[in-house]
């Protein structure tokens, strides 16, 4: 092995303790968060937030009414829309988890891959 070769295998392996380094680290849950809203589904995480935005702006001006109603009629009115908008928001908003889930587990699976790699 040639003096270059040495020199070219050392440095591969410094970039490769980096990056390792780099990967181990758990990023932290709004870095986490940001990773739905990027790749190929990202687009789909954006329009669902939109649509949970809306949906709990909405249950939030019926609880408004609701809790200005003065008789039991006008408060089902409001109650029972406002209840399910913001059920429906929160369901929208638990469906961002398995995306968050799933990257994790892309992330470990990646991480033994190159840790894997670096054995052989």
């Amino acid at each position: 092995m040639t003096k270059t070769d040495q020199d070219l295998e050392a440095a591969l392996r410094a970039e490769e303790q980096e990056l390792l380094r780099r990967i181990a680290a758990e990023p932290g849950y709004f870095s986490q968060l940001s990773g739905a809203f990027s790749g190929s589904t990202g687009w789909i995480s954006s329009v669902m937030m939109t649509a949970q935005l809306i949906l709990f702006l909405a249950a939030v001006w019926c609880g408004w009414h609701f809790y200005g109603a003065t008789d039991p009629l006008a408060a089902l009115h409001w109650g029972i829309p406002g209840a399910v908008a913001l059920l429906m928001a929160l369901m929208i908003k638990l469906a961002i988890w398995p995306v968050i889930q799933t990257n994790r587990v892309l992330r470990a699976i990646k991480l033994l891959e190159l840790q894997l790699a670096e054995r052989t």
